[in-house]
C-alpha cells in the first residue's frame, strides 16, 4: 500500500470509527430501548465492515516502538451507565471467545460497546494527532486481539434478541428473554398455536 493509498485508506476507517462513536452516543442518550437494540444492531455491522477491511490487510507497522502519547483515554462512564440503564433486561448475555478453546464467558452488552468504544476512540485520537500509521496499527491490533470478538458477540446477542422478538420461539426456558425482547422492541405478544 503506498503511502497516498494508506492516507486514503486511514480517512475511510476513521470516518467509519467516527460514526460509530457519534451513534453510540447518540443511541445512548436517547435511552429509548424500543429503538436501541435495531440500531445498535446496525451500527455494529458497519463498523465490523471496517474492522474486517483492516483484518483482511497485511500487517500496519507503527513509526515508533512505542505508542506516543496522544491524552487521557475518552472518560466513558456515562456511556456504559446509560446502555446498562437502556439494555437492562438483555444487557447480560454469554458467548464463546474463542471458537478453539470453547470456553463460555458471561458479559454484558453495555461493558463490551464500551469496552469497543475505547478501542475506536484511541486509534482516532491517533488519526486526529497526524499519526495515520499509529491509528491504523492500532485500529488492526485492537479488532484482532479485543474489539473485532466482542462486536461480532454483541451484534450476535442483538440479533438473537430481534430473532427472538420476531420468531417468538416455543421454549419455555426461553420466556423471560423472549418477554424482554417483546419488551424492547415493543411489539405486541404473538399467540402459541
Amino acid at each position: 500500500m503506498t503511502e497516498t493509498d494508506e492516507r486514503v485508506f486511514g480517512e475511510q476507517i476513521a470516518d467509519s470509527v467516527e460514526s460509530f462513536l457519534l451513534a453510540l452516543r447518540a443511541i445512548a442518550r436517547e435511552g429509548n430501548g424500543s429503538q436501541a437494540v435495531s440500531l445498535l444492531l446496525l451500527e455494529i455491522s458497519q463498523v465490523l465492515l471496517a474492522g474486517a477491511r483492516m483484518g483482511a490487510q497485511n500487517d500496519f507497522t507503527p513509526r515508533e516502538e512505542f505508542q506516543p502519547d496522544v491524552g487521557p483515554e475518552a472518560d466513558i462512564d456515562d456511556l456504559r451507565l446509560r446502555l446498562a440503564e437502556m439494555l437492562e433486561g438483555v444487557d447480560d448475555y454469554s458467548f464463546v471467545f474463542d471458537p478453539y478453546i470453547p470456553e463460555v464467558v458471561v458479559s454484558r452488552l453495555s461493558d463490551d460497546l464500551a469496552s469497543i468504544a475505547i478501542d475506536l476512540e484511541n486509534g482516532l485520537r491517533h488519526y486526529r494527532a497526524g499519526n495515520v500509521d499509529e491509528a491504523l496499527w492500532w485500529w488492526q491490533f485492537s479488532y484482532v486481539n479485543n474489539w473485532g470478538n466482542l462486536a461480532g458477540a454483541a451484534l450476535n446477542a442483538l440479533l438473537t434478541v430481534v430473532a427472538h422478538d420476531r420468531f417468538d420461539t416455543d421454549f419455555e426456558a426461553d420466556a423471560d428473554a423472549v418477554a424482554v425482547a417483546d419488551e424492547m422492541l415493543g411489539s405486541a405478544p404473538v399467540a402459541r398455536p
